[in-house]
């Protein structure tokens, strides 16, 4: 079971690529920002565009393709499931008849562009943890989320969650991916039977995966305090963030990419 092994959300990969150089605030609003486009489009050549745009960005982090490909894996289940939901459930043209099933013309459409929705969303989120270090996403949430200090919000405490959780995603499924080999080599079986024995044999490894976790955050926390470990305003850092002409480009292909987006509504559907 490598599957957990494939998940790329939360791990940071080092580069010296134009999307490494960004602010972290720039990627982070421009995820946020690309996740609204994303639900604004309507059409299948907006949906095209964005899948251009995505595969540029990819290609300007220079982040292995592989890697990418490997991070849906984990997923796959989730989007064959949502497609036929939609292929079924959507009323509109008969496409074909299975038994009481009626897969529809528009519920293909929805799925299709469901399913693209999930993948690019995927994607960009795993590039944002793979471009950012992990100091450099707390400091850009912690930017991000002062504003709310007026207002009594503990941003650096939110923004060091936040990337806490991020960061123990792949260890936490490194160490299911261990558990899980364990069991097997005492001999539970993970693999065999229907979608519903399958999810039932998991049960007994959520127990010492949970057990796990607490015990990772028990010593995170004894080694923050045992270093004295003080947040909030009064914390200096070594390296400052600053915006430069690379995040003001990165602006203006984000207004542009919105307005193409937007323009799109009005074409036909497909």
């Amino acid at each position: 079971m490598s599957m957990f092994r494939d998940i790329t959300i939360g791990q940071y990969l080092a580069g010296d690529s134009v999307v490494h150089r960004l602010d972290p605030r720039t990627k982070i609003t421009f995820v946020g920002v690309f996740m609204v486009i994303l639900f604004t489009a309507i059409s299948a050549a907006a949906y095209l565009t964005l899948i251009a745009f995505t595969v540029a960005v990819v290609a300007l982090a220079q982040v292995p393709p592989k890697m990418l490909t490997r991070g849906l894996r984990p997923i796959l289940f989730l989007l064959v499931l949502t497609f036929v939901l939609q292929l079924f459930l959507t009323k509109g043209t008969p496409l074909f008849v299975i038994g009481p099933l009626v897969a529809t013309w528009e519920g293909l459409r929805f799925g299709l562009f469901m399913v693209t929705r999930l993948l690019l969303l995927l994607v960009m989120a795993s590039l944002l943890t793979l471009t950012t270090s992990p100091v450099a996403l707390t400091d850009g949430l912690e930017h991000i989320l002062a504003p709310f200090r007026l207002i009594g919000l503990p941003a650096h405490e939110l923004a060091m969650m936040m990337t806490i959780a991020l960061r123990f995603i792949p260890t936490l499924m490194e160490e299911a991916d261990k558990i899980m080999k364990a069991q097997m080599a005492r001999g539970a079986d993970f693999e065999s039977g229907n979608i519903f024995r399958r999810a039932r044999s998991m049960v007994p490894l959520l127990v010492p995966l949970f057990v796990s976790a607490f015990r990772r955050a028990d010593e995170l926390a004894t080694a923050m305090e045992s270093r004295c470990y003080r947040g909030g305003v009064h914390r200096t850092r070594l390296n400052r963030l600053r915006a430069t002409r690379l995040d003001a480009v990165a602006v203006v292909v984000l207004a542009a990419l919105a307005a193409v987006v937007v323009a799109l509504r009005w074409w036909p559907p497909w």
